[in-house]
């Protein structure tokens, strides 16, 4: 079928800050100060006018509303005529974020857009719900679903998902030291530099994650108790750590891409958003999966790249078996259980993780790549995207 090169999303460029710790090297950033460096790299590394910028669309989950993407882009020194739209679909939020504005492409007019997420749980604001007596009841998380729904913990419904699918403590704890020992591997081979715009400050110069464990043995694995439900199988070792981070990309026609001077790209084959129960929202992102690849008349094994958010090991397995992935075949550079979830920026994460792959594996042999990209959400939900790499 004849592609309409007016409206079909490409994204020609995408970064990210490095990926910190929660309260560590990058606490003193907010939001828009994790973000603004990565928007203003983006237009300088893209070669763009900012005035040429239509719009600038952010995900954010627990920052302190004031529409983050709007100041963001002002601070990176786009011009006031480019407005900014800020999206929450919790962890799903920068993934979101590029899903609505691929479609916003395809709509026509060959927009182009800065589209991703951040989060600065650093900085994140306390929450209160307001009682009848006007006084504050502070609160950890948000509700995600009614109470007769269960709304049960990350962690909580990370052992839902082991239980439910049999993904046992050995498969785990096997799983999470993989990836801790890929993206120390990466980051010593140089993988990540490119893709990482440094942040500084002050203080220092924050140029890399501080995630990845170089030290750990399977027998350290073994000793980590359970970290959520007595006597189950979800650990501190095989659960992701808690970060701060942006990332974000360039997202226009491929017409458009092409008089930029673009000379490679992720095609935007199609997004999927399903809905699963609240009490295993981490199989959200295979359902999303299943019917998308299903859309496109696909098999899970045609894929030649799976970026999945490892929020937990637990539900990163359950939903590659689900989709008959082998996991050993997902993040190949190592993923949120070695680098962390900066929630609302982690499903931007994952797209800029297979440009970076896609380029290094797939540019020099000049050849096209399918990619997918998965996260699951809280409330029980999930997003998944097709990409396509392809030489221009």
């Amino acid at each position: 079928m004849e592609v309409d090169e007016s409206r079909q999303p490409i994204i020609i460029t995408a970064l990210r800050s490095p990926i910190c710790r929660a309260n560590g090297q990058l606490k003193h950033f907010r939001a828009p100060d994790l973000l603004a460096p990565v928007l203003a790299s983006l237009l300088e590394t893209a070669s763009l006018d900012p005035a040429d910028v239509d719009d600038v669309i952010v995900g954010n989950a627990v920052g302190g509303g004031g529409n983050v993407a709007r100041y963001a882009a002002l601070q990176a020194g786009l011009p006031t005529t480019v407005p900014g739209l800020t999206v929450d679909r919790q962890c799903g939020s920068g993934l979101d974020a590029i899903a609505l504005a691929s479609r916003l492409v395809a709509a026509g007019d060959q927009p182009l857009y800065l589209a991703g997420g951040v989060e600065s749980i650093s900085t994140a604001p306390a929450r209160a719900n307001r009682n009848d007596d006007g006084g504050l009841d502070f609160y950890s998380r948000a509700s995600f679903v009614p109470p007769q729904f269960g709304d049960p913990d990350m962690g909580v419904a990370a052992e839902n998902v082991a239980r439910a699918f049999g993904v046992t403590r050995e498969r785990q704890d096997e799983y999470a030291l993989r990836s801790h020992r890929r993206a120390v591997e990466a980051a010593e081979a140089g993988l990540f530099s490119a893709e990482i715009v440094p942040l500084k400050s002050s203080r220092k110069l924050v140029d890399s994650d501080d995630g990845p464990r170089a030290t750990l043995r399977p027998s350290l694995m073994a000793r980590f108790p359970a970290a959520f439900v007595p006597d189950g199988t979800v650990t501190a070792g095989n659960s992701c750590f808690d970060a701060d981070a942006a990332s974000a990309v360039v997202v226009t026609s491929l017409e458009r891409a092409r008089s930029l001077g673009a000379t490679d790209g992720l095609l935007v084959l199609g997004c999927d958003t399903a809905g699963v129960d609240p009490e295993l929202l981490g199989i959200g992102a295979a359902h999303a999966a299943k019917r998308l690849l299903g859309r496109h008349s696909l098999r899970a094994g045609e894929v030649d790249l799976v970026e999945f958010n490892e929020a937990f090991a637990s539900q990163t397995i359950a939903c590659l078996d689900f989709l008959g992935i082998d996991p050993a075949m997902a993040n190949l550079d190592g993923g949120a259980l070695a680098l962390g979830h900066g929630y609302g920026a982690s499903g931007a994460v994952l797209v800029t993780r297979l440009m970076a792959q896609a380029r290094g594996r797939f540019a020099a042999k000049g050849t096209s790549a399918l990619a997918l990209a998965m996260i699951s959400i809280a409330g029980g939900m999930g997003t998944a995207a097709l990409l396509r790499y392809s030489r221009l």
